[in-house]
């Protein structure tokens, strides 16, 4: 029996808000656009089922365990790559995973990004097939990115064996995609997850940097590290540091960022076979390591390809980020409840020595390591539950995982 038309219709609509993070699984004439829509995270929902037919049961959803805020994994570690490949933002472990599993014959293609040769900042997804175009793709691309778009290139080039890079909205969608339709069923895919939050459009994203930088227009990478400051590489070389204190006061509310990444509930992109980041690593002068969280067997063999060239150390943790997390949500949390009634404040924040001094007070008094980490997965959970009860009720029960609200409860939240 045929679906009525005005089912297909419904199907082809965003969920309810028009929220879309840009994945570019819809971008494809190989399969039907309302198949894509399907497997939108927005009509899906995070974790949840997703993580029941991945890992055959969900996270804990309370409790002081670090899994209810970094998801189910086998393993994680902090590591450096001693020999970072060029263009690394940091020390270049998913690249040199990207390329081992490569040059090994594990998989046959890459799913990654490059940059536009107009814009640096614009990015360019690629079915990359050479080490070449591998390498390529280093460095972060901190914009919402149609990552899953060339998935369509993979299928008509007869790809078997396919590994994907991509944000945490990207592994869902493709996670569920997979299940649900036959189009990737034969495809053996491998997926590398970045923690993501808080992407903007390319154009947002100059703005920004016209803001906080002294020379927008060199910035290569930026970071929000876990020493509180921001840091902006140069094209020269140089490292440029503005303290979370002293930053614009328009870029502290939810202004800039795309709706999408304030309905995310999956910063640290569970549902990929690794995940590659760096904020619950400690920050040391000089090295840059990252933080590794080995989710599956899948993930477990491409961290082992690599194993040889990183230099591991232990997970640390100190201080705590409980204080802080409150203080910020409280303010948050009255922001967003006012809506488009709240007078948006503009004008610098706190000048500059007295925001240096401060953010050296919070890197050695405040949360270091997994504690920053809290700090990170923590403040997101609960403004971005805040955000979707303000701005699109209809979607809590869908969009909101079960371990948020024990997060909340922790923190004296009452949904």
């Amino acid at each position: 029996m045929k679906t009525p038309p005005e089912t297909i219709r419904e199907e082809s609509r965003p969920p309810d808000g028009g929220l879309c993070s840009s994945c570019g699984l819809c971008m494809s004439s190989a399969w039907p656009v309302k198949e894509s829509v399907r497997s939108c995270v927005f009509r899906t929902g995070w974790l949840g089922e997703q993580e029941r037919a991945l890992f055959g049961r969900e996270r804990a959803s309370a409790g002081s365990g670090d899994e209810v805020r970094f998801g189910i994994s086998i393993r994680r570690l902090v590591g450096c790559i001693r020999k970072p490949p060029p263009g690394a933002a940091w020390s270049g472990v998913i690249t040199r995973i990207a390329q081992a599993a490569f040059e090994t014959g594990m998989v046959e293609a890459v799913v990654t990004l490059h940059r536009s040769n107009d814009d640096w900042f614009s990015p360019v997804p690629v079915l990359a097939r050479s080490t070449a175009d591998i390498l390529a793709g280093s460095g972060n691309k901190p914009v919402v990115s149609p990552v899953l778009s060339v998935l369509e290139s993979a299928c008509r080039q007869g790809i078997r064996r396919l590994l994907v890079i991509g944000a945490a909205c990207h592994i869902h969608t493709l996670r569920d995609f997979k299940r649900r339709f036959s189009y990737l069923r034969d495809m053996e895919i491998y997926t590398v997850g970045i923690p993501c939050t808080d992407n903007v459009r390319p154009q947002t994203l100059r703005r920004i940097l016209k803001l906080i930088s002294r020379s927008p227009e060199t910035v290569r990478h930026y970071e929000f590290m876990q020493d509180f400051n921001v840091y902006l590489w140069h094209v020269n070389g140089g490292v440029e540091k503005v303290p979370y204190f002293c930053l614009p006061r328009e870029l502290t509310g939810s202004n800039f960022v795309v709706p999408a990444c304030m309905c995310c509930f999956d910063y640290v992109n569970s549902l990929a076979d690794i995940t590659v980041g760096y904020m619950g690593a400690p920050l040391y002068r000089g090295k840059l390591y990252q933080w590794i969280i080995i989710r599956s067997g899948r993930g477990a063999r491409l961290y082992d390809l690599v194993a040889d060239q990183i230099d591991e150390i232990p997970e640390t943790t100190a201080g705590s980020c409980k204080k802080s997390v409150r203080a910020a949500a409280v303010k948050l949390e009255k922001q967003l409840r006012a809506g488009s009634s709240a007078v948006l404040k503009t004008g610098p924040g706190m000048p500059l020595w007295p925001g240096r001094a401060l953010a050296a007070v919070m890197k050695l008094l405040g949360p270091r390591g997994l504690e920053y980490a809290r700090y990170g997965v923590d403040m997101h959970l609960i403004r971005n539950y805040y955000y979707v009860v303000y701005n699109y009720p209809g979607l809590v029960e869908k969009l909101v995982p079960a371990h948020v609200y024990g997060v909340l409860d922790e923190y004296g939240f009452k949904p």
